[in-house]
């Protein structure tokens, strides 16, 4: 199985964590990243450091951040072969209350950084004929919650979902494929104790963990066909709710 090099932003805790935790553990190569570098720095360390692990601080809404994650990437381990866009942000506001400043974050977090840190690394996935971007999205991009109002968060994520359609329709006949993972409430510390309590709107009754993110992104990293997806690893909350 050929060794591959994994770029994955917002690596400093829960789910990107978890995913450059389980390529090293396959023997892959990781370059991480965070916009915080103390977090960033402690968590190279929990994993192990050594060679086959680089970090870059940076915040992914600038285009020089992914410029500086190719490079590293390039440099130590000489490809670009699966870059996953984890870095983002989520909260609860009602639309009304939502002014320019707050739409921003996430519109700059969320959409601008997995647009540029994507238009950063898919030149060199073009010249190796090759390479596979997955983004993380939601389910409640189509399934909407009138309990918890989050039209910016979701306004975002929803540009994320139709730029993966697009760029795997760009890029498809050069051999990248762009996906998303549409993930559910995860166990993560974005959501700290708090996790369970969303248990009931999956049909599965309980959130998932990092874990599952990450299995389901090697599953997608050494596919050859899958392409244009958006996958649902969300515990049935996409497919259905219980009626209570």
């Amino acid at each position: 199985m050929k060794k591959l090099t994994i770029i994955v932003t917002g690596a400093s805790s829960g789910i990107g964590k978890e995913i450059a935790r389980h390529f090293l553990q396959k023997g892959d190569n990781v370059v991480i990243n965070s916009s915080t570098a103390e977090k960033l720095a402690r968590v190279y360390e929990e994993l192990g450091g050594g060679e086959n692990l680089a970090m870059i601080a940076g915040d992914v809404a600038d285009k020089n951040t992914g410029d500086k994650l190719l490079a590293t990437a390039m440099e130590k381990f000489g490809a670009a072969d699966v870059l996953v866009n984890n870095a983002g942000i989520y909260e609860n506001k009602p639309f009304l209350e939502v002014d320019e400043a707050y739409l921003d974050r996430f519109l700059n977090t969320n959409l601008k950084g997995t647009f540029f840190t994507t238009q950063a690394i898919i030149p060199q996935m073009l010249k190796q004929h090759g390479g596979v971007v997955i983004n993380i999205g939601t389910p409640l991009v189509n399934h909407a919650l009138g309990g918890a109002p989050s039209a910016a968060p979701i306004a975002s994520k929803g540009a994320i979902h139709a730029l993966t359609l697009q760029l795997a329709a760009e890029f498809g006949k050069h051999n990248i494929r762009v996906n998303t993972i549409a993930a559910g409430v995860i166990r993560t510390p974005m959501h700290g104790d708090q996790a369970d309590q969303s248990a009931g709107i999956h049909l599965l009754n309980r959130v998932g963990e990092v874990t599952d993110i990450a299995a389901m992104v090697d599953t997608i990293s050494r596919s050859n066909f899958i392409n244009g997806a958006i996958i649902h690893v969300d515990g049935g909350m996409a497919a259905g709710h219980h009626l209570n």
